[in-house]
């Protein structure tokens, strides 16, 4: 048994249909349901006695110590946050009270829990925790790429409530031994993404034949990693991390927000021949920055592969093709996701730019 936070989020989902399917053993799905979360994500798992779905809050401590007296987990891998910058920009409260309140209270109860456990079950107990790489801060054009040692220089808030959670958990393991892992990945994109986020949100405005907004000059740069391999990395990370120890989760594709809009557009084009949109490209619409916008973020995955023998599976051209049709083939749950919260919360961010 392991109990996963916010498991009904884009990449906690994902991990979870993973875990699965790989290992097969049990999950606690902790979560709190707010926008991003959607149990559909899980429909496939309706009726499997192997998902334990709990709607609740990290910071509830009296449930979350609850969840661990009763079903003893092995491990506690940790999605829950608040994760859009633009969010963050417009309402910084929600990610100090989820990202950094949330991961302290669950950290106290993992450690209360811990330090109540013998034997082998107190050496084989982890506490993972799912970072970013927006905690380092901005790269130059020529700067080398995010490794495990780079300075942390967050920039917005955000990033600075996840960099804080990353020196919580860090502290928890120095301080009081807490046997905890933490994993910075870059931009993730894939099945069940919420679409806010670029990928998505480009995929539905040029079926819907919108304007694609792209920020600025459209030329900062990611490295984007599939989702999929994502989840790969943290399974392989809980089952052969050092204790204590960061590793960077990076999928070895930086492309410019410009180069991702033009694929997904090219291969749309191919996919809806008959779409009165065509050239998707067209719709491209530069609008003002946000603030803030970090120009360039590149992770150095070299130590996941060396430790850990991880490598991503999915190069940036495959792993979009699969996106791209991905949600050509569940046009209906991206219906269902756009809900009036979404459309206000596009109208807000858009609107005046």
């Amino acid at each position: 048994m392991i109990l996963v936070t916010g498991g009904a989020g884009f990449i906690g989902s994902n991990f979870i249909l993973d875990w699965l399917a790989a290992e097969g053993t049990p999950v606690v799905n902790l979560d709190k349901l707010t926008y991003a979360g959607n149990l559909n994500n899980l429909a496939s798992l309706d009726g499997d006695a192997r998902h334990i779905f709990v709607h609740g809050d990290i910071n509830d401590r009296a449930l979350v110590g609850l969840l661990l007296s009763q079903h003893k987990p092995r491990a506690i891998v940790h999605f829950a946050a608040e994760s859009h910058v633009d969010r963050s920009i417009q309402g910084p409260e929600d990610f100090i009270r989820t990202n950094v309140n949330g991961t302290f209270h669950l950290l106290e109860q993992a450690r209360a829990h811990w330090q109540g456990l013998e034997g082998a079950d107190k050496a084989g107990f982890r506490f993972l925790h799912v970072s970013t790489d927006e905690v380092y801060g901005s790269l130059g054009p020529n700067d080398p790429a995010f490794s495990e040692t780079t300075a942390y220089a967050p920039n917005s808030p955000y990033s600075a409530s996840k960099a804080a959670s990353d020196h919580l958990v860090r502290a928890y393991h120095h301080t009081y031994g807490l046997p905890t892992l933490t994993t910075n990945c870059s931009n993730n994109y894939g099945p069940y993404q919420f679409p806010e986020k670029l990928i998505p949100l480009i995929i539905l405005n040029a079926v819907r034949g919108k304007p694609l907004p792209i920020y600025g000059d459209g030329l900062n740069v990611r490295d984007w990693l599939y989702v999929g391999d994502h989840c790969e990395a943290i399974r392989a990370v809980l089952a052969r991390g050092r204790s204590g120890e960061t590793y960077n989760i990076g999928g070895c594709n930086e492309k410019t927000n410009l180069e991702v809009v033009n694929t997904v557009c090219a291969i749309l084009d191919e996919l809806l021949p008959d779409s009165p949109s065509r050239p998707h490209a067209s719709l491209i619409t530069f609008v003002k920055d946000r603030l803030g916008h970090d120009r360039r973020y590149a992770i150095d995955a070299g130590k996941i592969g060396r430790e850990l023998g991880w490598r991503p599976k999915e190069s940036f051209e495959t792993g979009i093709r699969k996106t791209v049709q991905w949600y050509l083939d569940h046009m209906a749950w991206v219906e269902q996701v756009a809900s009036g919260e979404y459309r206000n919360w596009v109208e807000a961010n858009y609107s005046e730019r």
